[in-house]
């Protein structure tokens, strides 16, 4: 991936960054607000870097964290949890479906972004967008995150 068009956010963007993000991920927002942010193209994705890293990305209207980002940001509002059964196919892009689903915060909505993470570790594997209610996604059956980003995909591997 190339990165192109590298320029710093400007301060009232930034802002109305922060809260779309806040809104989404809670007040953990506020420990990096006074970092700098940059907007970049990486292969037609927009991306935000804040001190240099790629933390943030851009899909549709949506801002979501990379996997990066929800580990050096701390990001811990709209966590799903999946087995370890479902694991090696989160990391491979795929959506997730019910039936793997180990817990869900209540707060999620449909259309929300959400963190996926694995039940033993707590480690991040992927971003996506929640297809139900966090407290339907506990289902026997059916699709319930769109996966968006994970571990391993070009920008896992993005390098400035």
């Amino acid at each position: 991936m190339k990165v192109k068009s590298r320029v710093q956010i400007r301060k009232s963007d930034k802002i109305k960054l922060l809260k779309e993000l806040k809104s989404s991920f809670g007040d953990v927002v506020d420990t990096f607000s006074d970092r700098k942010f940059e907007t970049a193209i990486a292969d037609d994705i927009p991306i935000v870097m804040i001190e240099g890293d790629v933390l943030l990305f851009k899909t549709g209207d949506v801002y979501f964290p990379t996997v990066k980002g929800v580990l050096q940001l701390g990001l811990k509002k709209n966590v799903v949890v999946v087995d370890a059964g479902a694991v090696r196919f989160v990391v491979n892009g795929a959506d997730v479906m019910c039936p793997g689903i180990v817990s869900a915060d209540d707060d999620i909505g449909a259309g929300d972004p959400v963190i996926i993470t694995e039940e033993t570790h707590g480690k991040p594997l992927a971003v996506g967008t929640a297809l139900i209610p966090g407290p339907q996604m506990k289902a026997s059956s059916g699709k319930a995150i769109k996966s968006v980003h994970y571990v391993g995909d070009k920008l896992w591997n993005l390098d400035i």
